[in-house]
């Protein structure tokens, strides 16, 4: 019985090899039947078309074009997300969400003619002179790279189409692919080009360069629809960078707009500090506001980390966070310059603030603290007190969500730190909620080897209107890198700064959105 059962599982392996091979050369002859069939072929003609325009592109793309005082490089290359990029070497280079075809236009100062700078820096007159122009000079700039950029993607992808097939049908196919890819990425650029993109600029490179390039937002927001005079600010800007460096004045003083620095979970690192006095006065900060956790474990010996508060040079205004004890909250209030807010408000520099500290400290494991409910009741109950009360308050400040959530509608902006990861909203009441990310880098735990990506240093500056109170713009600030030298700045403009607080507006209860995406 077993020797039959062995013929049996041998016949039966023996037809499932046969069926197998059988299979596999079905499975040949099909592929040789494609590669030697026209899909193959054309398949072939469109990827050399492709890699010869790309090619193409890479090697001849540029055009050099004067803009003002600067000989500005233009240069044209795929690239899946479509952006707008302009090289300030050495200090960094801004980016700008311009257009949502696979396309990056880059632009780079490859010289500046000192006596057309030096014009300018001596002539009031110069920069509206330049802002004249300057849209003419663009547009040559961009025809001409165009026009270079067709050419040599047509001439690459033909070349290649050459060396891999040596058909002249099919060199022709090669470089009507590269012709026709290009022209539609360039239509798709076109239609949907979005001029207000230069008012938002992201910013990549040396912190001290961040606020020269980026500019003064007070100027962005008076010239929001103005957007060839903001391009010859940024090119007066890029022009005195290279002819200064980074020691020029970062704004001139200007009493309508207050600077304001916000910051949250430090949590006991030091490097915060430097971090802080370099945004302070890179940015020409009035006010710094602080929504929280200080500390690790608001211990006794922790208090002496809040003397350096008192070495900044302007209010500092601040709650305190679920790390943070009643000592350390003594510890900030002993500093000359220190604004501690608990189910207070006060006046500093202009703006009146609301700031609450967090009813828990989870280091203390004997202590009983309420559960997200209560601290949400907790909220309800410190902003019904304000929406009563005689002041209007311009800047709610409290340490988590959950206690600043029942401020909507009440405050046109809410404050708030605790996550280490930096989010807006604007909710349908008319209240923009802005919690911050670490300043601290998540503290001296992030700092601990095999935590996986480091958490970045974040911080904001806060732009409002002296008169109003309302914050008009404001630019997103990422840390890190050799040295904390590097920086990311992503300036965001406010598109209704003078909102209606506490009442749903038609559009919004038509469902428009209301949360900005997380920078």
């Amino acid at each position: 019985m077993g020797d039959v059962l062995s013929q049996i599982r041998a016949y039966d392996l023996r037809g499932a090899l046969d069926r197998t091979r059988e299979l596999l050369g079905r499975v040949r002859a099909t592929l040789g039947r494609w590669r030697s069939g026209r899909p193959w072929r054309w398949s072939c003609v469109v990827v050399a078309g492709l890699l010869g325009g790309w090619l193409g592109l890479a090697l001849g793309g540029q055009v050099v074009t004067p803009i003002g005082p600067a000989d500005v490089t233009f240069s044209l290359s795929p690239q899946w997300h479509g952006e707008t990029v302009v090289n300030v070497a050495p200090l960094g280079q801004l980016a700008f969400d311009t257009h949502a075809a696979p396309l990056r236009i880059e632009a780079a100062i490859t010289d500046i003619r000192l006596s057309a700078a030096e014009e300018m820096f001596t002539d009031p007159e110069a920069i509206d002179r330049m802002a004249a122009g300057i849209g003419a000079d663009l547009t040559d700039g961009v025809i001409a790279l165009v026009l270079r950029s067709l050419i040599v993607a047509v001439l690459g992808a033909a070349l290649m189409g050459f060396l891999l097939f040596r058909n002249a049908r099919r060199v022709l196919a090669s470089a009507l692919t590269a012709l026709v890819v290009l022209v539609a990425s360039g239509g798709a650029a076109a239609l949907t080009f979005n001029p207000s993109a230069i008012a938002e600029p992201r910013y990549t490179g040396l912190i001290a360069g961040a606020p020269q390039v980026v500019g003064s937002a007070d100027d962005v927001v008076s010239r929001f629809s103005e957007y060839q005079e903001q391009l010859a600010g940024l090119v007066g800007n890029v022009a005195m960078i290279y002819e200064a460096t980074s020691t020029l004045p970062v704004y001139d003083e200007d009493e309508s707009v207050i600077r304001v620095l916000h910051v949250s979970d430090i949590q006991l690192n030091p490097a915060s500090w430097s971090i802080i006095g370099t945004l302070r006065e890179q940015y020409a900060v009035d006010v710094i506001v602080d929504s929280g956790d200080l500390t690790d474990r608001g211990s006794a010996a922790e208090d002496a980390f809040a003397e350096e508060i008192g070495k900044l040079d302007v209010p500092y205004v601040w709650v305190r966070g679920q790390h943070d004890s009643m000592g350390t909250q003594r510890a900030v209030a002993a500093q000359p310059n220190a604004v501690v807010l608990d189910d207070d408000v006060a006046e500093v520099g202009g703006l009146t603030f609301y700031g609450a500290g967090d009813p828990r400290f989870t280091p203390d494991a004997t202590r009983l603290n309420p559960d997200a409910a209560g601290v949400a009741a907790l909220g309800e109950e410190q902003a019904a007190s304000i929406a009563g009360g005689d002041d209007d308050v311009d800047v709610a400040i409290l340490h988590t969500r959950t206690q600043a959530r029942p401020f909507d509608g009440v405050v046109p902006l809410a404050l708030a730190g605790n996550e280490h990861s930096r989010s807006t909203e604007l909710t349908d009441l008319g209240t923009r909620f802005l919690v911050q990310g670490s300043t601290g880098g998540a503290g001296l735990s992030g700092l601990e080897q095999g935590r996986g990506r480091p958490t970045p240093y974040q911080a904001s500056v806060l732009y409002f209107d002296a008169e109003t109170g309302r914050l008009q713009a404001r630019d997103d600030i990422d840390l890190g890198g050799i040295g904390l030298t590097s920086a990311q700045v992503e300036r965001h403009i406010e598109a209704d700064p003078d909102r209606v607080v506490g009442e749903v507006t038609e559009d919004e209860e038509e469902g428009s959105p209301s949360e900005e995406p997380t920078s």
